[in-house]
């Protein structure tokens, strides 16, 4: 993994600050933006929205299609790792993605794990842990999240 510079790590220290504590929705998004993320159209971020991911390294990728609704205190993890642990002696941080595809609907309090990607107008119900793939069209609750029905086209 290759280092960002100082200038690029304050730059995402700001956009994630923005995404996560400004009270406009554009400017939450615009937040997302200045950090190098995929950020649809017409996408709505909820209040206390929180990307968790290394800011030293490059690698961790979000992408958020159109129409996506996310609603207030929700946590996506792009990377983990056990900081100024010894554990970081053992165990190598984890880097990864989250993709959240178009008109999805992400509940209040909702946690999403690296490397997971939430299906086409799939449905996250409030306080699950996403800790695997979401199928489109499917609503998942829980911890960890489980299927719970199909959405009926209509």
């Amino acid at each position: 993994m290759k280092k960002n510079s100082f200038l690029k790590k304050l730059k995402i220290k700001f956009g994630k600050y923005l995404a996560n504590s400004f009270p406009h929705n554009g400017i939450r998004c615009f937040g997302l933006r200045i950090c190098g993320f995929k950020i649809g159209k017409e996408v709505y971020i909820g209040s206390n929205f929180t990307v968790a991911s290394l800011i030293s390294w490059e690698g961790c990728q979000l992408t958020i299609e159109d129409r996506v609704a996310i609603g207030p205190n929700v946590t996506l993890v792009l990377s983990s790792d056990a900081n100024n642990s010894k554990l970081m002696e053992i165990i190598p941080p984890i880097v990864g993605s989250v993709i959240i595809r178009e008109d999805s609907w992400i509940g209040a309090g909702t946690i999403i794990l690296p490397n997971v990607e939430i299906g086409r107008m799939a449905i996250i119900g409030a306080a699950s842990l996403v800790t695997k793939n979401v199928e489109e069209y499917t609503v998942v609750v829980g911890n960890p999240a489980r299927f719970l029905k199909k959405v009926e086209k209509k």
